[in-house]
């Protein structure tokens, strides 16, 4: 079912004819089963090796080479040569094309892993409703209709539609689908949006996402290929590898190429004609067996049989110094696209920014009694490693936060009013997260304050384990509070609450939205000496007015916390209790930028590559990002230069065009957006390249004419890639851009190299023919020439280094040849004029 978000439940449960009470029965199962298959992505029939081998000769150069093979291998045998000497000069070119042929395979094998690690992401299990039982089933035997029971930790095992909310919200990372860095909030209420994308189906969960907070029940409406993966992976399937610069490039050299030795081979061939009866051969067939030996020698002798081999050789030699700058290379003709890469689209979450939420700035009340009121404090630190400090509003760093009241119980608050977990990954040196983003980061803060009472704290905290630092703070509060009861958040109260019992105290602790947090509020705790004073209309005014600053200017992510005290004994909790709470303070996060962002994007831009950011948040999220990125500044606003994918797809075609031209800015976009702006920025002769990391990002990844995936990203962006940066480092595409420039300048130097000794050869050959003269070189020579003689010194020059400006120049045209036409006729003066003084003077030969 395509539009079950639009529908109302009722709607959607008649469609499937189930009963949310019991499920479907055994007989609808069966039914369903048959109509809409199994709730797996079908297996691809991979390319035979056969065909891929096949697929490798496809080349005119190539089939040029093919046929002077095997011509060469008749003239023998009609001339009556047996054994070695009739199989040396084909096995000599065979052993090339099959050296060539062996690269090109093992490359476009690796290709075809990236529809297989989509699998990875479908659920193992899923607790459906049959019968009128639960029960726990692989979830390859879901099917329409089914009702499925979701919790905190389950990845969703397929599209389904919200039908019963079994907590008081239900929240769902679904990042890997649409790129957002936050959770989604999902509700049982019909979506009426006109041209919804996936960030507007809030009834919907999808396959593959993650549930991070509450328990729903929902509906099966799309299994298998006929989920928001299974069109990613339609989207894959559909997606044709781009060809890059230089083998486009060599492909219409090898064109032009092929006319010319066709010409000079039928011009030897005419022109001897007369020579054909010459008693020397020994009648006119040998005669012309004969001249068509020069031919073949010719055609030989034209092809740069070593071309492949340096070029690849070269290209080999790029990829391991970029790995050594931390981008790893799947493909190895990307290596020379990223020199004339015009278009960085580059994805915001996990690649600008960390995608790791983080607490950057706390305000709290300072005193009432003497100015100013409230105080901020600046919070370092962009992951969800516990390490960072605590600045005041000076920017001189806290000794020991924990000393000062408002931050001391911030902590406590943080502590216990918390669900998620934060543990450190031994595998992947790293600290990860287990639930919602925003109470991890909550957690993180915790460790960041410290404890009271010990003045070694700061030092002392440093000597654990990683694995004990990850949370050594948040234990310490939980084991000093007994949890009682838990007020869970709903979406009308937009706040949870938790009370604690400590040494025969009872307190409850509270986090939420600030404006209803606030609005609750009496009193206040005041952060200069942990005093609890009444909140005055003043006082409630500036905590608004700091609050609309964090989340408008500094677009942040805002909480509120704070505390009551409650009478002795009380074991449950009720809504009437969250009034007259005491203000602790405001905490505001965000996903934050990436510290060397800034430079990489402004390196690019000096390189004349524009930059484009992509993403699923919204407009003014992405928009404060790029501020606070600082690359931007040279616009005064975003007016004409940010878009929404449907504010785009609105726009008529000559004002689409103008928008691509300016645009750097992309947002509330999902898969089949991003393959839309690639393919529109590549009709515009664009070489784009495109970054990512989720598995929304794969389509895209795979058409651009760059793909390039982050280190820590999905299994299914790095497979779809052609390159994969091993630090998710920004900058390291910079370096990239740089090496792949470098490379191009080698390749260009060492064919023009290899052409201008071909030439000579050409001219030495095609001059003795039409003189009459006896053979001058065969066509075993010739390839030794072409494969040792010149392909060595050739490849030596794939090792210069590259110009210390090559990031100062614009990009290079795609439509630069390798070898101009003008070009070749200097390479064909010249060759031409040495290879003729050398025939004359032995002393200068050349070959």
């Amino acid at each position: 079912m395509e539009n079950a978000y639009a529908k109302s439940i009722a709607e959607v449960l008649e469609a499937f004819g189930v009963d949310p009470a019991k499920g479907l029965t055994d007989a609808q199962v069966a039914e369903h089963a048959q109509i809409y298959g199994r709730n797996v992505l079908p297996q691809e029939e991979s390319t035979p090796l056969w065909k891929l081998i096949l697929k490798q000769f496809d080349d005119l150069l190539v089939k040029i080479l093919i046929v002077a093979a095997i011509v060469s291998f008749l003239l023998a045998l009609v001339n009556g040569e047996t054994g070695l000497t009739a199989f040396l000069e084909p096995s000599v070119i065979f052993m090339i094309l099959v050296a060539n042929a062996t690269v090109g395979v093992i490359t476009e094998t690796n290709a075809e892993k990236a529809l297989e690690e989509l699998r990875a992401y479908q659920a193992d299990v899923a607790t459906v409703l049959r019968n009128g039982c639960f029960s726990i089933i692989p979830a390859s035997e879901l099917v329409p209709g089914d009702i499925v029971e979701v919790g905190v930790g389950c990845k969703v095992p397929a599209d389904m539609r919200m039908v019963e909310m079994l907590s008081n919200q239900l929240r769902v990372d679904q990042a890997i689908l649409t790129g957002e860095s936050c959770s989604v909030a999902k509700d049982l209420e019909s979506t009426l949006a006109t041209n919804a994308v996936y960030q507007d189906k809030t009834n919907i969960l999808f396959s593959g996402t993650v549930v991070v907070a509450g328990r729903a029940r929902a509906v099966v409406v799309g299994v298998g290929s006929n989920t928001a993966m299974g069109s990613i992976r339609d989207a894959m399937l559909r997606t044709e590898d781009e060809m890059t610069p230089l083998k486009k490039k060599l492909d219409e050299f090898g064109t032009f190429l092929a006319k010319v030795i066709a010409g000079i081979c039928v011009l030897v061939w005419v022109v001897n004609i007369g020579h054909f009866q010459d008693p020397s051969h020994g009648g006119f067939l040998r005669g012309a067996i004969h001249y068509f030996k020069i031919a073949v020698a010719l055609a030989v002798a034209a092809i740069p049989e070593g071309l492949p081999a340096v070029v690849t050789t070269c290209l080999a030699l790029g990829t391991k110094r970029m790995a050594r700058l931390n981008a790893i290379v799947r493909s190895l003709p990307s290596v020379e696209a990223l020199g004339c890469t015009t278009v960085i689209c580059s994805d915001k979450t996990g690649t600008l920014t960390t995608n790791m939420m983080s607490v950057s700035k706390i305000c709290v009340v300072q005193s009432v009694h003497r100015g100013p009121i409230t105080n901020e404090y600046i919070v370092s630190g962009t992951t969800f490693a516990p390490e960072g400090l605590i600045f005041d509003a000076a920017g001189v760093q806290l000794e020991f936060p924990a000393q000062f009241p408002c931050l001391l119980h911030i902590a406590m608050c943080s502590a216990l009013c918390n669900d998620s977990i934060l543990q450190y990954n031994p595998d992947k040196r790293n600290y990860e997260k287990i639930g919602e983003s925003t109470e991890v980061a909550l957690r993180v803060l915790v460790e960041k304050v410290g404890l009271p009472g010990f003045d070694s704290m700061p030092s002392a905290l440093n000597m654990l384990s990683k694995h004990e630092r990850a949370s050594y703070c948040n234990r310490y509060w939980e084991h000093q509070f007994k949890k009682i009861s838990v007020l869970e958040f709903s979406r009308d109260r937009k706040m949870m609450s938790v009370l604690c019992s400590r040494k025969q105290q009872e307190i409850m602790f509270s986090k939420g939205a600030p404006e209803s947090i606030i609005s609750r509020c009496t009193h206040i705790l005041c952060n200069d000496d942990g005093s609890s004073v009444p909140l005055t209309a003043d006082i409630r005014n500036e905590l608004v007015a700091r609050f609309q600053s964090f989340a408008g200017k500094d677009t942040l992510r805002c909480l509120a916390l704070a505390l009551k005290r409650m009478p002795l004994g009380l074991q449950t909790l009720c809504h009437e209790d969250e009034a007259n709470l005491t203000f602790i303070g405001l905490v505001g996060m965000l996903d934050p930028p990436r510290e060397e962002v800034r430079n990489a994007m402004l390196s690019c831009m000096s390189a004349g590559i524009r930059v484009i950011v992509v993403t699923g948040d919204n407009k003014s999220t992405a928009e404060s990002l790029c501020r606070q990125i600082g690359a931007f500044k040279h616009l005064d606003d975003f007016t004409g230069c940010s878009y929404t994918a449907c504010e785009f797809e609105e726009l008529p075609p000559m004002q689409r065009t103008l928008a691509l031209q300016r645009m750097v800015l992309f947002t509330r976009v999902e898969p089949s957006h991003k393959k839309m702006l690639v393919e529109a920025l590549q009709n515009q002769r664009e070489v784009v390249a495109m970054t990512g990391d989720g598995v929304n990002d794969a389509p895209a990844l795979k058409k651009a004419d760059i793909g390039i995936a982050m280190g820590s990203g999905t299994a299914v962006a790095k497979s779809a890639a052609d390159m994969v940066l091993a630090d998710d480092n920004f900058a390291s595409i910079v370096a990239a851009v740089a090496e792949g420039r470098a490379i191009y300048n080698n390749t260009k130097q060492f064919i023009r190299y290899m052409i201008s000794s071909n030439i000579g050869e050409v001219v030495c050959i095609f001059v003795a023919a039409v003189l009459g003269m006896p053979d001058t070189l065969v066509p075993v020579q010739l390839l030794w020439v072409n494969l040792v003689t010149d392909g060595l010194p050739a490849t030596a020059i794939g090792f210069n280094k590259p110009d210390t400006n090559v990031m100062m120049a614009k990009p290079r045209k795609a439509s630069e040849a390798v070898v101009s036409g003008w070009l070749f006729f200097r390479y064909l003066v010249i060759g031409g004029t040495l290879q003729l003084l050398s025939t004359c003077n032995p002393s200068w030969s050349f070959v």
